[in-house]
């Protein structure tokens, strides 16, 4: 399974706990980016990605969108909400921070508190919270260096904590969507809680994603999330993201799913599958 490394992300502390809930041995296989974890499973060097695709608090993860709009080979085959929990590290537990290092997600999410907490301190942004870590655990001491990241991963580079739970709101928590290539792996046991529909919308005829919304409507199918990313054709063009709530009549479901296909220049079902919650889990993350 892929994921993004290195070791101590918030990918890999899901990626755990997802192992551990199914009790299958997996390899986790640490990628530099996101894109190149999804395209190892393109390419076969993974049998699957475990990668994020939505934050709770600052949205959309687009490359995980963008892959999966233009892969036709790949589906979602389970999806898991999982806890974030961020931690500034670093490696004196005293003393004034003149940099902070962490991925862009995290930094935003922590936004608030490094106003109030270290308003002076230079922001850098990095690949991943792990590395982050990798980085402020190789400066010296008095460099003033600190990561946000998890637990575990400052824990790895020598690093302690300053603050913990340090994100703007505690209902923090992250999407994660495993994705793997069509027909390579079998579907999951469980029922399907979402089905996921990408489809490309002609935007240059008035009323045409109301048509769409109307499809769904008139069936009684929900819709749990809308996404729009650029369809990368032309300006103006867009490709809609669907989550539908799959706990309804499957032939209103299978109809409204027709009925959109017709409106749209193109649709693709990129998943039908299960939707795990956690929220007693930690693991430093």
């Amino acid at each position: 399974m892929g994921i993004l490394g290195p070791v101590g992300t918030h990918s890999e502390a899901a990626a755990i706990y997802l192992k551990e809930w199914r009790r299958r041995a997996a390899e986790l296989v640490c990628f530099a980016d996101i894109g190149e974890c999804i395209h190892a499973v393109e390419t076969g060097a993974v049998d699957t990605a475990f990668v994020p695709v939505e934050n709770s608090l600052e949205g959309a993860i687009t490359v995980t969108l963008d892959v999966l709009a233009h892969a036709d080979a790949l589906r979602v085959r389970r999806e898991v909400i999982w806890p974030v929990h961020n931690y500034l590290m670093a490696r004196a537990p005293r003393g004034e921070i003149h940099a902070v290092y962490s991925h862009a997600q995290p930094i935003a999410q922590c936004r608030d508190f490094l106003l109030r907490y270290c308003p002076r301190a230079e922001i850098i942004k990095t690949s991943s919270t792990a590395r982050a870590a990798e980085i402020v655990g190789a400066a010296p001491p008095d460099a003033g260096f600190a990561a946000i990241c998890t637990r575990r991963a400052g824990e790895l580079n020598g690093l302690v904590e300053r603050a913990g739970r340090i994100e703007d709101r505690g209902s923090n928590c992250t999407r994660f969507f495993e994705i793997a290539r069509e027909g390579m792996m079998p579907p999951p046991a469980e029922p399907p809680d979402t089905v996921l529909v990408i489809c490309r919308i002609d935007g240059t005829r008035p009323g045409a994603l109301y048509e769409v919304l109307g499809e769904f409507a008139h069936r009684e199918v929900n819709l749990t999330r809308i996404e729009s990313r650029p369809a990368r054709t032309e300006l103006g063009a867009y490709i809609f993201f669907f989550d539908l709530d799959a706990h309804c009549d499957p032939d209103m479901l299978r109809d409204a799913i027709d009925a959109v296909a017709e409106k749209s220049v193109w649709l693709k079902i990129a998943g039908a599958f299960p939707v795990h919650r956690d929220v007693t889990h930690d693991l430093g993350a």
